[in-house]
């Protein structure tokens, strides 16, 4: 898939060390074959040492020559960053962005260019190995270029291929989905102390369930509402919790939060360029 090729990280951050591992534990590439560039000479030195990868904090250095690229950089800045590749870019070369909200005619628009990119919206848990990234694709992207994209991701999880008009909405709910996870594990460990667990046990308790329920959904095929059903037995404990949690709004908190973080998204998107 990548054989000879060369992969440039723009961006040393998280997601870019959850996708160098990835594709280093999957045997997809060779350290030689990876560059990650950053403005923190710390961090270069974190990867270098980590990784065995090569590092720079020359951006149009490192992408010269490469075939693919992968933009993991805050959208707010992105303008700026893609201003300083131009000048280095081959024109065939594949352009992969994860930056939030920033849509495929803009990242175009600024390298003045078309086609051959891909707009990513991983997600946290990529970290690990059990991430889930949406893909939109332009359209003039070859089967080699989606292939070399989809196992980009699918080294770091799962891959949805979606059209570009819902990443806004991808971004809202598994983009930043873990941060809502994450306080919902905290809110069940917090309502174990308060019963009397101690706060360890609690903790693990309350991740392992959520772990477990989340597993069920994807092996099982069934709906939620319907594995939610099989648990809630007439007049029972969980029936009696459940009504607590309508009563406090989640159902309506969680949609309101997947609402506002895409529209967030969209708002990203539509910012005038850096400066």
């Amino acid at each position: 898939m990548f054989t000879g090729q060369q992969i440039a990280f723009i961006g040393g951050g998280n997601m870019t060390e959850a996708l160098v591992s990835g594709l280093l534990k999957t045997g997809q590439v060779a350290p030689a074959q990876i560059i990650a560039t950053d403005i923190r000479p710390e961090r270069l030195e974190y990867l270098a040492r980590s990784f065995s990868i090569r590092v720079s904090s020359d951006n149009a250095r490192a992408v010269s020559g490469a075939h693919m690229i992968v933009l993991s950089v805050e959208p707010q800045i992105l303008d700026e960053v893609l201003r300083g590749l131009t000048p280095s870019l081959d024109p065939d070369v594949l352009i992969v962005s994860v930056a939030a909200g920033y849509p495929l005619s803009r990242l175009n628009r600024v390298l003045a260019r078309t086609g051959r990119s891909v707009r990513a919206m991983p997600n946290t848990p990529s970290i690990v190995g059990r991430g889930a990234t949406a893909l939109a694709l332009s359209p003039d992207l070859s089967p080699q270029d989606i292939a070399r994209a989809t196992a980009l991701f699918e080294s770091v999880g799962s891959v949805t291929v979606v059209e570009e008009r819902l990443m806004d909405a991808v971004t809202g709910l598994s983009g930043s989905g873990p941060a809502y996870v994450f306080l919902i594990i905290e809110a069940l460990a917090d309502g174990g102390v308060k019963a009397g667990l101690p706060r360890p046990v609690a903790a693990a308790l309350a991740a392992q369930t959520v772990l477990g329920a989340a597993t069920m959904v994807l092996e099982t095929g069934l709906h939620p509402a319907e594995l939610k059903d099989r648990v809630a037995s007439p007049g029972g404990t969980t029936i009696a919790g459940l009504h607590a949690l309508e009563q406090g709004g989640l159902r309506a908190a969680l949609m309101s939060a997947v609402e506002a973080a895409a529209e967030r998204s969209t708002e990203l998107g539509c910012e005038p360029p850096s400066r």
